[in-house]
């Protein structure tokens, strides 16, 4: 069996269409669900999960079609929108017993995470977005040779067939590639749990394809509806992120702010994969959010 984090609990839960997530938990108290981020799985929250735990309900999913989750066939472009993988974290948390509860997402998961508290609002209480922009801002400043880091967003958003094979053809160059360049600190993912992401994306890079192809589409047309009907994040929002935006020329902050009034935004000094190389400054931002 895959690795999970020490002293949690792992349980499979069926959540919707006969799709049934994988979610270590643990602890008592106030419930928040940690979502991970590419190319990882529940484990990246180890150190901050095992500290929320001490007085909170700590939810750790593998995403639909990640980790030790299913993996449903791409049928259309909603088997893997944002929507309805936060439907999927909705449906979890409420068969656990949850009608609200906080909600931290790391990239991919902070995209599904912003989907659910804007879908979602009576039920999410607070949200973190660690490391990423919404998907319609994402595209926007995108842009120019600073940009080139990204290529893996325009790889994948191409139609099915393509991508899929050129990665199959050799997952662990690839996903290892951005375990290696995302990474400030090598010594924060020890080769065990490097291993296990790689084993994890190895038998899943058709589902992981499909859910970067849905933020080329179907995704960015739902975050445009809800600018166009004004929607905000109704609830507390701390964002954290790395300072990025200066490269790309844009202001975070300001991207964020204009969804979320309620906004903490900081920069935290670190590599993408901070809920790892910064878990003592992480868990501090999210406890600060839960005090809100």
């Amino acid at each position: 069996m895959a690795p999970t984090i020490p002293g949690f609990e792992r349980q499979r839960v069926p959540v919707a269409d006969g799709v049934t997530l994988s979610a270590a938990v643990a602890g008592s108290g106030s419930p928040i669900v940690l979502l991970h981020g590419f190319p990882q799985t529940h484990v990246m929250w180890r150190h901050v999960a095992t500290d929320l735990a001490a007085d909170h309900t700590v939810i750790c999913p593998d995403l639909r079609g990640y980790g030790a989750s299913d993996k449903p066939v791409e049928n259309g472009p909603d088997t893997y929108a944002k929507r309805t993988m936060a439907a999927d974290v909705v449906a979890l948390a409420r068969a656990l017993g949850h009608e609200r509860f906080a909600l931290a997402g790391h990239d991919r998961g902070a995209l599904v995470a912003f989907r659910a508290a804007l879908d979602h609002p009576a039920t999410i209480s607070h949200l973190a977005c660690l490391d990423v922009l919404p998907t319609l801002d994402m595209w926007d400043v995108l842009h120019g040779a600073d940009a080139a880091v990204a290529f893996h967003l325009y790889l994948m958003a191409q139609p099915p067939g393509l991508p899929e094979r050129m990665i199959a053809a050799a997952p662990d160059a690839f996903f290892g590639h951005f375990l290696d360049l995302w990474t400030g600190d090598p010594r924060s993912m020890p080769a065990e749990i490097r291993a296990a992401y790689l084993d994890a994306c190895r038998d899943a890079v058709p589902s992981i394809v499909a859910d970067y192809r849905a933020s080329a589409g179907v995704d960015v047309a739902h975050d445009r509806a809800s600018r166009q009907a004004g929607e905000r994040l109704r609830m507390p929002v701390t964002v954290l992120q790395q300072d990025w935006g200066t490269a790309l020329g844009y202001d975070a902050a300001a991207v964020w702010r204009a969804w979320a009034p309620d906004l903490t935004h900081a920069t935290v000094t670190c590599g993408h994969f901070m809920a790892e190389e910064a878990p003592a400054d992480v868990t501090r931002f999210l406890r600060d959010l839960l005090a809100r």
